[in-house]
């Protein structure tokens, strides 16, 4: 997972919903994508681990303006957020949970 390429802070409005309480995981997904469904169970399996950490799928089909802006080239794409909604790591392809984890560490 690479780290911060921008200082753009994320927050309900655009993600459709609440920020994790320590943490959040942000997945860009397409719906014919095979990597994201086991991105999704990586993701949502991190989540349930770590107390305050939310894991957050967008359709990237349906949320285009958000894709350009944040320059989401492919899918699966996942931002880890730190509290504040700051995008501490980026990363593309199927994470491991490992990866994840370790990644979590610079958001918390």
């Amino acid at each position: 997972m690479r780290g911060p390429e921008t200082h753009k802070r994320l927050g309900a409005a655009e993600l459709g919903r609440e920020l994790g309480e320590r943490a959040t995981l942000v997945q860009f997904s397409t719906a014919f994508c095979a990597p994201c469904r086991a991105t999704r169970r990586v993701l949502g399996e991190v989540a349930r681990m770590v107390p305050g950490v939310a894991h957050v799928e967008i359709d990237a089909e349906d949320r285009l303006a958000l894709v350009r802006e944040l320059d989401v080239q492919k899918t699966p794409t996942v931002l880890v957020l730190d509290a504040q909604g700051r995008i501490v790591r980026r990363a593309t392809g199927q994470p491991r949970t490992a990866d994840v984890v370790a990644a979590l560490g610079e958001a918390l």
